[in-house]
């Protein structure tokens, strides 16, 4: 295996940690090409680095880099925001830029330099029909649409909003988002089968405070389980609020690894999120990682 193969590094945003791969200049990869095997190999926190995600860097005709995703879980997804701001931070310090953007299956994605050391990624605008997000029934509101967990005349759960941001969320509006327990509910409704693609799914309570609307958020990934921070589903719970109603088009949403703020952009409807990066740490990948790559 090839230096730039096996190098990596440990990154996180608000804790929802990534391994980054950057393969923008591996010509010829010994024919390694990622498997679910070798991602969930790498992201088991036990045997492998560890992480929510692994990310692969890769050359792209359209960005400076073409950014690709793989959950613990193995499944490959369109679209991460706290990851992004974590390849933006590379390509930043790379280049001397305070532009740049990155190509996801999600979309393309411009990422800028903020104050204190934050980066703002515009995330584009989202899609709320039915079909775009994508579901198999047609609904013609999706602010809230026929679904439940629990007892049909008295549900645990009900009528989540549903949005693409890059990729599918279903948001549950709830006055305690420890009240749930996410852990266990999460994996039923992340495949349901209302959900053609799966979604991410979210607890969420709004509150308005003297300081401005604020979202408390719990997240549980398609295919990775509670997260410490997601930022596409910050996203998705901000404007879904301000189409309910609950809030304006600026909001700061608190997830456990720390706060977003997210601007839903009235001249174009595209989304703002703004947040920080940490670095880790970086180190080579070991061999048994590769032999359990199948």
């Amino acid at each position: 295996m090839t230096n730039s193969l096996l190098h990596f590094r440990k990154m996180n945003g608000l804790g929802n940690d990534f391994v980054v791969l950057d393969h923008r200049n591996l010509q010829s990869p010994d024919g390694f090409e990622v498997t679910q095997g070798f991602a969930r190999a790498v992201a088991n926190r036990d045997t492998g680095i560890g992480c929510d995600q692994l990310i692969v860097m890769a050359p792209s005709k359209t960005a400076d880099t073409r950014m690709r995703i793989w959950n613990n879980g193995g499944g490959e997804v369109e679209s991460c925001g706290n990851a992004t701001r974590c390849i933006a931070d590379i390509l930043f310090k790379e280049t001397g830029k305070d532009t740049v953007t990155v190509q996801t299956t999600g979309g393309l994605l411009i990422c800028t330099t903020a104050p204190n050391g934050m980066i703002t990624v515009d995330m584009g605008a989202p899609k709320f029909d039915w079909r775009d997000i994508p579901l198999t029934e047609e609904f013609h509101d999706t602010t809230g649409i026929e679904l439940q967990i629990g007892p049909i005349d008295a549900p645990l759960l009900h009528t989540p909003s549903v949005v693409n941001v890059g990729n599918p969320h279903a948001i549950f509006w709830v006055d305690d988002v420890e009240g749930y327990d996410l852990a266990r509910t999460g994996p039923l409704l992340e495949m349901h089968p209302i959900f053609a693609q799966g979604a991410n799914i979210s607890l969420a309570k709004v509150e308005t405070t003297p300081e401005g609307d604020h979202i408390t958020l719990k997240v549980w990934e398609r295919g990775a389980g509670l997260t410490r921070a997601c930022g596409t589903g910050a996203c998705a719970a901000a404007v879904c609020a301000a189409r309910k109603n609950l809030t304006g088009r600026n909001v700061t949403v608190s997830l456990p690894g720390g706060d977003l703020a997210i601007e839903w952009r009235s001249s174009d409807d595209h989304i703002l999120m703004t947040g920080p990066v940490s670095y880790d740490f970086a180190g080579t990948l070991p061999d048994h990682l590769f032999s359990t790559a199948a």
